[in-house]
């Protein structure tokens, strides 16, 4: 049987204080959405369907990772009501999982084990908890041989169905035959006013359907988000996981309170990570890596036995074997580095090749250069690659030496074994060995008496 996963998005979420609809607000710098549908898009045979209405059309512009069917529930009248507004485009030979575009940790293993519980076509699976505090969520009514009768909203529910601590996820799995039955049948005839999904479970049980409920392996699987609070517990929940995950791998970590990972990281062994770095995207980090305080490394490769100091920025590079990096550096999209290579303090590389065992220390911009082999640039050096209007390229061949305070006016070639003087400015080309001088001539003037103040 296939599977159709229907996940409720929908809901404005104006306890977020926030004119970005609620399922886009990110947790670990994507989407909560986008958590969602990560897990349920590992169960097999899945296909996609989002219930939309708030802010609909930003929702469909940033979610384009998955193939979606989308469906609009352009009045927000209930959970029942949302998910009718799905099934026309679900095969009505296949079970639907009931999912949550607020609820970002749910694991693709709990939703499988739920969907067990559906194997023979004529069950409907609950995943519901027990908790410390159930107020405000609806409750499992039992009877006495412990079958579950039905969900009480807690605005509907008597002061006794309160004490009951085991509520309602939301999260259910149920055949596409039996919702299109039961979902013409809801009423709306309660406190909200509104068509409730959780109202199919009194018609599984009138109809004799077996009313089946598994817990999560952890509570906050199930936790929903309604305001920023709680998605920062949710945050640092879910930021908790990726630290443990990395103590596992053998990562040495200053604090695992301390670490952000946005993305995927990648990790060899005695990795070294200080406190307050953030990852974003594809990060890998070879073996023997040193990662100083609060560095941040997006969609980039650090090679065998980097050293990256601290305060660095590091965006779409490459940077390879036993190179050093910062502190207080940056390297934009397209930097490259070589082996040995080092990029120092206060200095910027953009779209440009550092060669095997150059540097590049101190207080200097290099933007679309080629740099080679045992180069040394000089502190205050810039590569002026920007006419207002287009890009030039610098070239700079072997063992050159770079004085400090020298400007390279692009299109630039300074050839292998060349030398500029400190404070030159270089618009013309440079042969190999050859030494440039491009500076105004010192001038001393004796008997010269400073300004003194009127």
């Amino acid at each position: 049987m296939t599977l159709a996963v229907v996940t409720l998005a929908a809901g404005k979420g104006s306890r977020m204080k926030s004119d970005l609809p609620k399922v886009l607000h990110p947790l670990a710098g994507q989407p909560m959405l986008a958590h969602v549908l990560r897990s349920a898009s590992a169960l097999a045979d899945a296909s996609l369907h989002v219930v939309i209405g708030h802010g609909a059309d930003v929702v469909k512009e940033q979610i384009t990772d998955f193939p979606l069917t989308w469906a609009l529930q352009s009045e927000q009248k209930g959970t029942g009501h949302a998910v009718a507004m799905a099934m026309p485009d679900v095969d009505p030979a296949s079970t639907v999982l009931v999912l949550y575009g607020d609820v970002p940790l749910i694991r693709n293993e709990t939703l499988q084990k739920l969907l067990n519980e559906t194997h023979d076509g004529h069950a409907l699976a609950l995943l519901t908890v027990e908790l410390a505090d159930p107020n405000g969520y609806g409750r499992i009514v039992r009877d006495d041989a412990g079958n579950i009768l039905s969900i009480v909203e807690h605005k509907d529910a008597s002061d006794l169905q309160r004490k009951i601590r085991e509520v309602n996820t939301g999260i259910l799995a149920v055949s596409a035959a039996l919702l299109n039955e039961w979902l013409p049948k809801l009423s709306a005839n309660n406190a909200q006013g509104e068509y409730y999904l959780t109202d199919v479970i009194a018609m599984a049980v009138e109809q004799g359907v077996a009313v089946r409920a598994i817990h999560p392996q952890d509570e906050y699987e199930v936790q929903g988000v309604n305001d920023r609070l709680q998605l920062a517990g949710l945050e640092r929940v879910y930021q908790r996981q990726q630290a443990d995950q990395l103590l596992r791998d053998g990562v040495s970590l200053a604090d695992p309170a301390r670490i952000d990972v946005r993305g995927t990281l990648t990790v060899g062994a005695d990795v070294v990570i200080d406190v307050g770095c953030v990852f974003e995207g594809d990060v890998v980090l070879e073996d023997g890596v040193q990662i100083g305080p609060y560095c941040v490394i997006k969609n980039s490769r650090i090679g065998q036995g980097c050293e990256i100091e601290c305060y660095s920025m590091i965006d779409q590079a490459l940077v390879a074997a036993d190179c050093h990096v910062g502190p207080y550096a940056r390297l934009r999209p397209g930097a490259e580095l070589h082996n040995g290579a080092k990029v120092g303090n206060f200095c910027e590389v953009k779209k440009s090749v550092i060669g095997e065992g150059s540097k590049v220390n101190h207080l200097t911009y290099i933007g679309d250069a080629e740099i080679g082999k045992d180069v040394n640039i000089g502190a205050g050096t810039i590569t002026c690659n920007y006419d207002g209007v287009n890009k030039f390229k610098t070239e700079i061949g072997d063992n050159a030496f770079i004085g400090s305070n020298s400007s390279l006016v692009a299109p630039a070639k300074i050839g292998a074994g060349a030398t500029v003087a400190a404070g030159s400015v270089i618009t013309k080309e440079v042969a190999e060995g050859e030494l440039a001088v491009a500076r105004g001539k010192q001038r001393n003037v004796t008997g010269w008496a400073r300004p003194v103040k009127q």
